[in-house]
């Protein structure tokens, strides 16, 4: 047993001790891990760090494009995420307050220390964001001033509307005649949409469908009024509040590239290539701005003129309704001409039915029908029809 003891008992134990003293080496001699030091809000710092892979950039060179204003190597969406990750004043001070190892701050706090040498960065992110976005801004701007303006013309300029708006006076009056009403010189404007409300006695018309047969017998050439009308549709789906936040967002912005270029003189060195761009910037924005605000100005004036055209009152019927108003009756009116169209067509083939197989009584019968005038028939042909003279 001792030589089993000697030969093995030995070599078991400087396994063992080996195995210790390699398994102990390894966790005594070798350095520890060094802890990475977070100073920022993990939940912000980790979808700052998100937002920084996305990026792919290094730390310098994205510094360098913000103070260039370079659009083509940062896009709004990457600097609008910038802004939302610009350190605030309590981040920055944190960050100016610690002593430790900036090496062993994190991604984020790291980041946050490359923005920090920019004066006022997020002030310089927003002001690139704008100038990236102001062309087409204005662009979209101009575009919606310029179809309300060409609208409100050409609604005005349109003589087969204005005697269409006549035809259904004299249509009114016709209907009203021998009261209080029936010698009106105008009618409001939504009385356009209520000729649908307005029913024959035999319950198979409105006044719409009698108005579209009227212009069809006697004033063809009227039909086609919509044609006249080419911005109408584009019109309707333009809000001038909407146009007059876009216009005092564009004016702000343009305010804030003022101040921030006055400010950034101040700044020394770090400042002067972003100086330059920006001044280049804001010598042809301020002139775009200017053009903008006189267009604005305009629309204005013509969107009231057009309710005053229609004899309303700007402050009681605004552009909005007017426009509106008149989409609507050009539909309904689109619609009544395709119902007569299609009652037409229905009639002409029971008439040619009827002539196959009618007997002389049912001949008879179609001949009493389509003689039949309502009152609104009678009272359209002596206002439209020519004169005879008693002799003729």
């Amino acid at each position: 047993m001792s030589e089993l003891e000697s030969l093995f008992s030995a070599t078991v134990a400087s396994s063992n001790s080996g195995s210790t003293g390699i398994g102990g080496n390894r966790r005594g001699t070798s350095a520890p891990k060094p802890e990475i030091v977070h100073l920022v809000d993990m939940r912000r710092a980790n979808n700052c760090e998100i937002m920084l892979t996305k990026i792919k950039m290094p730390l310098p060179d994205m510094i360098t494009a913000i103070l260039a204003l370079d659009s083509s190597t940062l896009d709004v969406d990457q600097v609008e995420n910038l802004i939302k990750f610009s350190p605030t004043k309590e981040e920055m001070e944190m960050l100016k307050n610690y002593s430790g190892d900036k090496e062993m701050l994190g991604r984020c706090e790291q980041f946050f220390l490359e923005l920090m040498k920019v004066p006022r960065v997020e002030s310089k992110l927003r002001v690139f964001s704008f100038k990236i976005t102001f062309s087409t801004q204005v662009e979209e701007l101009r575009s919606s001033l310029v179809i309300i303006n060409n609208s409100s013309k050409e609604i005005r300029a349109s003589v087969k509307l204005r005697r269409i708006m006549q035809t259904i006076l004299s249509l009114g009056n016709a209907l009203n005649q021998g009261t209080a009403r029936g010698s009106a010189i105008g009618f409001k404007l939504d009385s356009l949409l209520k000729l649908t409300d307005t029913r024959a006695r035999n319950n198979k018309m409105t006044l719409m469908h009698y108005l579209c047969k009227v212009l069809a017998e006697k004033m063809e050439e009227l039909l086609d009024f919509d044609k006249d009308l080419v911005h109408l549709e584009a019109a309707a789906k333009i809000q001038l509040k909407s146009l007059a936040e876009e216009m005092q967002a564009v004016t702000k912005g343009l305010e804030k590239v003022e101040q921030e270029l006055i400010t950034s003189e101040t700044d020394g060195a770090v400042s002067v290539g972003f100086r330059k761009v920006l001044k280049d910037f804001l010598y042809t924005a301020e002139a775009d701005v200017r053009s903008l605000t006189s267009l604005y100005s305009e629309v204005g004036r013509n969107a009231d003129s057009l309710a005053q055209y229609f004899g309303e009152d700007p402050a009681r019927c605004p552009f909005e309704q007017v426009i509106s108003t008149l989409l609507n009756f050009v539909n309904l009116f689109k619609k009544a001409r395709e119902d007569n169209i299609k009652q037409a067509e229905a009639e002409r083939k029971k008439i040619e039915k009827d002539k196959i197989k009618s007997s002389p009584a049912k001949r008879d019968s179609v001949d009493v029908e389509n003689s039949r005038l309502s009152p609104l028939k009678k009272e359209s042909d002596r206002m439209f029809s020519p004169r005879r003279s008693k002799a003729g």
